[in-house]
């Protein structure tokens, strides 16, 4: 999936007077380890708090299942919460996907690791989803109950509201 977002409008713009703060990044990756359930909610809702034009969100999975769909408990949660889930097809992570990522968002320590190790490039630019919330993994919810997938939707939400204060 890959969905481009605009800069939203904070208080902090208002109160300083300035129409657009500069953006630090320009092009986010969610990295999970299918991609079709983790990694591309996160890349829907960072998309929709972001809103059209300046943010590019794209996602990947360490191991993806290429090609499927998004996971249709993974995306009946984001459409009940208000959330568009866009034609997506699972895609591996890859050296051209990193490297034109200005962030990579990872939703497990060990997803991290891999990626810096693998491609040791992206030093300094990969960084937990959660880690301005307290950096724990974000469990898989693959094969899981619907509550597992709110649990996990609720945990991606949070973590992404944080992250909006840093793009």
């Amino acid at each position: 999936m890959r969905v481009s977002g605009k800069k939203r409008n904070d208080m902090s713009d208002s109160i300083l007077g300035v129409a657009e703060r500069p953006r630090m990044f320009r092009d986010v990756l969610m990295v999970c380890t299918g991609n079709i359930c983790r990694s591309p909610t996160a890349a829907a809702v960072l998309s929709k708090y972001a809103q059209a034009g300046t943010l590019s969100v794209d996602s990947a999975g360490t191991h993806a299942l290429r090609g499927r769909g998004m996971c249709p408990v993974a995306r009946d949660v984001l459409d009940s919460n208000g959330f568009a889930a866009h034609d997506h097809a699972a895609k591996s992570l890859d050296a051209s996907l990193l490297r034109r990522a200005d962030l990579v968002l990872a939703m497990e320590a060990a997803q991290l690791q891999s990626i810096v190790s693998r491609f040791q490039f992206t030093r300094g630019k990969v960084f937990l989803l959660s880690k301005w919330c307290g950096g724990e993994d974000i469990p898989d919810p693959y094969r899981m109950s619907r509550p597992a997938y709110e649990h996990v939707f609720k945990l991606i939400d949070t973590s992404v509201r944080k992250w909006l204060d840093y793009l």
